[in-house]
């Protein structure tokens, strides 16, 4: 697993495309939020994308984060540090079945290669970009830090509209299809009559 050489032609290019979306200020900006919400017992990484990885790559920080967010009933029971790497990917999976369990979408959770082996750290971003996100969203006071760090989800805005205002909007016209307003045939011809270009004096 560690003893991965380099990569070479077209892999090499793969991975160099993957690297360049990694964000190095909003890498700042999650190790801020991890500090807060999990307080001083997490410490902080060194700077730099090797760092960051270090830092979240055995699991325990990731899960002290997921249990934050819940008031009761932590998600994750036992967070056990590991030099061991089977017990290390371990821990990352709990993470990303609680991850997932919290709301996060399969679409943004990462795989656990991508962070133990530092394959794709932008898609790590995301997932916790996507966490933070949904933790400002629910409100429930678990989250901790300022809120302008992520952004609020869309929340259903539902509307109940009555028999008598859906029978109305039948009978009105969507823009999209055009519209009859001011449509009249005057000055229109007949049909078949040729076009008069002479005007006969």
């Amino acid at each position: 697993m560690a003893n991965v050489g380099p990569s070479f032609g077209l892999s090499r290019e793969v991975q160099s495309k993957i690297d360049k979306k990694y964000d190095s200020e909003l890498e700042e900006r999650l190790v801020e939020w991890i500090a807060v919400q999990c307080g001083p017992g997490v410490g902080r990484p060194e700077p730099a994308k090797t760092g960051f990885q270090n830092w979240l790559k055995n699991g325990c920080v990731l899960s002290e984060l997921i249990n934050s967010l819940y008031p009761t009933n932590k998600p994750i029971k036992s967070i056990k540090t590991s030099g061991m790497a089977f017990k290390q990917m371990e821990q990352i999976s709990m993470f990303l079945k609680a991850a997932e369990n919290y709301g996060v979408t399969k679409t943004d959770i990462f795989q656990t290669v991508d962070l133990f082996e530092g394959k794709d750290m932008a898609a790590v971003q995301r997932t916790l970009m996507a966490l933070g996100n949904l933790a400002v969203t629910k409100s429930d006071g678990c989250y901790k830090g300022d809120p302008s760090w992520f952004h609020r989800k869309a929340q259903e805005n539902r509307r109940d509209f009555s028999e008598e205002q859906l029978t109305e909007g039948k009978n009105v016209i969507g823009l999209q299809m055009g519209t009859n307003r001011g449509a009249s045939q005057a000055g229109m011809t007949g049909y078949g009559l040729p076009r008069q270009i002479i005007n006969n004096p």
